[in-house]
């Protein structure tokens, strides 16, 4: 039987360590992969989502700062980078593959890395959106370290280019699977691709719970994408805003 009392005592103990940050984000994900599960999978009950939804809601309930909840929450945070590097395994075993299809890979990569590009900057820009705007919205598309970086190189807001990442790369995630078999693209190769150069991080882990060779051409496409748009944002970006006499 739920005893209060003992919950009480040791949620006073966990709100005074980092260990806080780190549980609520362990169980906000499980929550989250729970919820994804009962729903079949579906890629409109993204676990990722949610679960920002759910530590966003604890956050504002409780009161507590973001800066307090990270202190414990930056352990996970530091895993990304073991995560991404990770993910050379699943892709050195596709290599015999992709040398075969070097060309069109590096077609697809160009095009995509800079249609993200260009999409963002004249969506934003015929909407009306400030210059500040358009500059943290344009490298959207590549993984959230890089855009930031490139965000603040361009003049405009990392933070906000932060948030624009994930929202990405949740919308990617949700929506690829609908557009792929609208557009009757079955190769798992091309997929994967898209969805690593389209949706990053995000993208690439819906990419993996699909298939080994799905999730292989996604961390490609996201890895190479964010070296490509950090190579010609800075002067792409740039290049379109004084055409649109922004």
């Amino acid at each position: 039987m739920f005893n209060f009392e003992q919950f009480s005592h040791f949620w006073v103990y966990l709100a005074a360590s980092p260990l806080l940050g780190l549980t609520l984000t362990l169980c906000a994900y499980l929550a989250a992969q729970w919820v994804y599960a009962r729903c079949g999978f579906s890629p409109l009950a993204n676990p990722v989502a949610i679960a920002i939804a759910i530590i966003a809601i604890v956050l504002v309930v409780s009161g507590m700062s973001y800066q307090r909840y990270f202190a414990g929450a930056q352990f996970v945070h530091f895993l990304l980078g073991p995560a991404t590097v990770a993910l050379a395994v699943p892709l050195a075993r596709q290599v015999p593959r992709l040398r075969r299809n070097l060309v069109p890979l590096a077609c697809a990569l160009v095009s995509g890395s800079v249609t993200a590009i260009v999409s963002a900057v004249g969506v934003t820009a015929m909407l009306g959106a400030s210059p500040e705007l358009v500059r943290s919205i344009a490298p959207k598309s590549a993984t959230t370290p890089i855009a930031m970086a490139v965000s603040e190189h361009l003049g405009g807001v990392p933070a906000l280019t932060a948030v624009l990442v994930i929202l990405t790369g949740i919308c990617g995630a949700v929506t690829a699977k609908f557009l792929f078999n609208a557009m009757r693209i079955e190769s798992h190769a091309a997929r994967g691709l898209a969805l690593g150069v389209a949706s990053h991080g995000i993208g690439t882990a819906r990419a993996f719970q699909v298939s080994a060779e799905m999730g292989a051409y996604a961390g490609l496409g996201m890895g190479l994408n964010g070296v490509l748009t950090a190579l010609i944002a800075p002067w792409l970006v740039p290049l379109l805003l004084g055409w649109m006499g922004k």
